[in-house]
């Protein structure tokens, strides 16, 4: 979701943690609304793709969304055909969505008529939906068909749910989401296949109504009294294809086995970095889900992942050498007992 950006913002945090997103999924706590300055950032980079298209933002309130304010001052300049945004139980001119109606709304605009560069009230076509606005019904279904791009920042709990319609749609996108999604299964599995791949930028912050809670989050409250969470682990989710796609990872290092040790419970090297991937290694080796942020499918191959291809523990080593928990790879300590890694990505470079 997105609103119009507050500025001046001062950080009064509470303390850090960022839990945000599960408790979002928990709580059902859904509105985070973007700010127009990180749809700038990502966009910039995706113009060549909206000449003559139809773009539809499926979870916003378009009267006050930013995505809604980016497409329609830039309608001309990216050579849009029409725009539609949906809102989900709302039909007040209000700043956030109370869900406090049984309708939802959508707007459509198709450009400048009277020519002076302003979407103009007169301009915006303001339709009444028979149902909630819920992207799956069916009327939001027959909406997404007719969109060839969609554009927006989905509900958090129902991410999953979000991404497969639109792959199931074959639609183009550009979605914000959490970028612990990574390890779904669903998602991965997207990600893997290269249906899906990570944009270039990191929204910074989104603003909330004020009834959310603010403990145990990176929360501020500016001087014009407007509430403020940020992520360090929101980012972009698309399949619109993009220049770093097809840019080489430069690879500095070569191959030494004594700073490449191998996991105890899957036949493949540790590389802590993406930095340190070494040129001159053709097998399979580990790396952070960073990495992901410069995956060249031309010059990598994902096999998958830590979740799915380790071993269990308790197959190779003693109970008590390791410590017991989900899926993880294991490095020996050289004691005789084994270090249990944060997940890694398994790749191997093409030749």
């Amino acid at each position: 979701m997105s609103s119009p950006m507050a500025t001046n913002t001062r950080n009064m945090a509470v303390k850090p943690l960022n839990r945000s997103f599960r408790a979002a999924r928990a709580s059902k706590q859904d509105e985070f609304y973007t700010q127009l300055s990180d749809i700038e950032k990502e966009l910039k980079h995706y113009t060549k793709h909206f000449k003559g298209k139809n773009v539809l933002c499926n979870c916003d309130d378009p009267r006050v969304s930013n995505f809604f304010h980016y497409f329609t001052y830039n309608f001309g300049k990216l050579g849009l055909k029409k725009l539609v945004t949906t809102c989900y139980k709302n039909n007040q001119p209000d700043l956030y969505s109370k869900n406090d109606s049984e309708k939802g709304i959508y707007l459509e605009y198709s450009g400048d008529r009277n020519r002076n560069r302003v979407p103009d009230p007169a301009e915006i076509g303001i339709h009444n939906l028979e149902g909630d606005g819920d992207f799956r019904s069916e009327e939001c279904v027959k909406l997404l068909k007719q969109a060839d791009i969609v554009v927006t920042n989905p509900p958090f709990s129902l991410f999953r749910e979000y991404v497969e319609q639109l792959i199931k749609s074959g639609k183009k996108f550009l979605i914000i989401g959490n970028q612990n999604a990574i390890s779904y299964k669903e998602i991965f599995a997207f990600l893997k296949a290269d249906k899906v791949w990570l944009g270039y930028s990191h929204p910074v912050a989104f603003m909330v109504p004020d009834h959310y809670e603010m403990r145990e989050v990176r929360s501020w409250r500016d001087e014009n009294g407007t509430n403020w969470r940020s992520f360090g682990n929101a980012c972009w989710f698309t399949n619109l294809d993009i220049a770093k796609r097809h840019e080489d990872l430069i690879l500095y290092k070569t191959y030494e086995r004594k700073h490449y040790p191998k996991y105890h419970n899957y036949d493949a090297i540790e590389v802590s970095k993406f930095t340190d991937i070494p040129s001159d290694y053709d097998r399979a080796m580990g790396v952070p889900v960073t990495f992901l942020e410069h995956y060249n499918p031309e010059q990598f191959e994902i096999l998958g992942s830590s979740r799915t291809l380790g071993r269990p523990m308790s197959e190779v080593a003693e109970k008590g050498t390791f410590r017991q928990g989900g899926p993880r790879f294991y490095l020996p300590n050289g004691d005789g007992t084994y270090r249990r890694m944060y997940d890694r990505l398994v790749i191997r470079k093409k030749t």
